[in-house]
């Protein structure tokens, strides 16, 4: 695991444990208001433990438990004027931050359906010919895709589990308020998305409903999303309580590029890795 993603994942959980224990005394009424949204987000969410044991002093604080999930839909997406049918299968880890989606798509006229499998990790962003191509001499290739390194994070931390996870890293930046009667939490990100904002729209429930991204320059506008989670249940096949969404609609520019039916999401850190191919870092490093 490298160094930043053992500190991200430190300050994650530092900062959950701190929204949970710190004192009212010790805070503004502007921390107060943040760490009280964060913690009925993450609880709407399911993505927060508490721990039940020991009584008093010694009793444990609160833990984030979703660290790796997989989930499957089907749909419509939209390029170039066209409408695809689709399949979508994501798999995602957040230590250290990696995704991999793998998008089948046919278009309305017919035709070969078109295959896709696009993966990062970290500072690495590939396409595969099959999952795992390019780690075994003759299996498979993998093609480096260095561009969409920023793009393919985005949709990691796009996630409504991933905006909670960033919302507290960012700390004291990330702010709360109001918009025609729904809370919003608007934060930075940093790192490879260092210049884009996300705005976060909550329900009654405290579910996210929209995530909004926002380029801070014109070199970023390419980047500017937004985000519809909606149908919140437990789709796991094996039930866990966590909360997922059961409709996914993506917009760019106004104009709708993805519209998914979430079928099952397994959110029970299932074994999931994502080694990046020799090629893939060699392209990388030499940049």
């Amino acid at each position: 695991m490298s160094t930043k993603a053992k500190i991200l994942t430190i300050s994650i959980v530092v900062a959950i444990t701190v929204c949970a224990v710190q004192s009212v005394s010790a805070q503004s009424n502007a921390t107060l208001d943040r760490a009280k949204v964060l913690r009925a987000v993450g609880d709407a969410l399911g993505m927060i433990r508490w721990s039940d044991i020991g009584a008093g002093t010694t009793r444990l604080p609160a833990i984030d438990i979703v660290n790796t999930m997989e989930f499957v839909g089907s749909g419509t997406s939209y390029s170039s004027g066209q409408t695809f049918k689709t399949d979508y299968h994501v798999t995602l880890g957040y230590n250290p931050p990696a995704m991999r989606v793998e998008i089948t798509r046919t278009g309305s006229g017919g035709g070969a359906p078109q295959h896709v499998i696009q993966t990062v990790r970290e500072n690495f962003a590939w396409n595969e010919s099959e999952i795992g191509a390019g780690l075994v001499l003759g299996k498979g290739t993998a093609t480096p895709a260095t561009a969409a390194l920023r793009e393919r994070l985005l949709q990691l931390w796009t996630l409504p589990y991933g905006v909670v996870k960033a919302a507290l890293v960012a700390g004291e930046k990330t702010t709360v308020g109001t918009e025609n009667g729904s809370t919003v939490m608007t934060f930075p990100l940093n790192s490879q998305l260092a210049g884009l904002t996300v705005k976060a729209t909550l329900d009654a429930k405290n579910f996210i409903t929209k995530v909004e991204v926002r380029p801070g320059n014109a070199a970023l506008a390419n980047l500017a999303s937004e985000t519809e989670y909606s149908g919140y249940a437990d789709h796991g096949e094996i039930l866990t309580d966590i909360q997922s969404p059961g409709r996914i609609v993506q917009k760019q520019g106004g104009r709708t590029v993805l519209d998914i039916q979430i079928k099952t999401w397994e959110s029970n850190n299932p074994y999931l890795i994502f080694p990046v191919p020799p090629n893939v870092k060699t392209v990388a490093n030499s940049r």
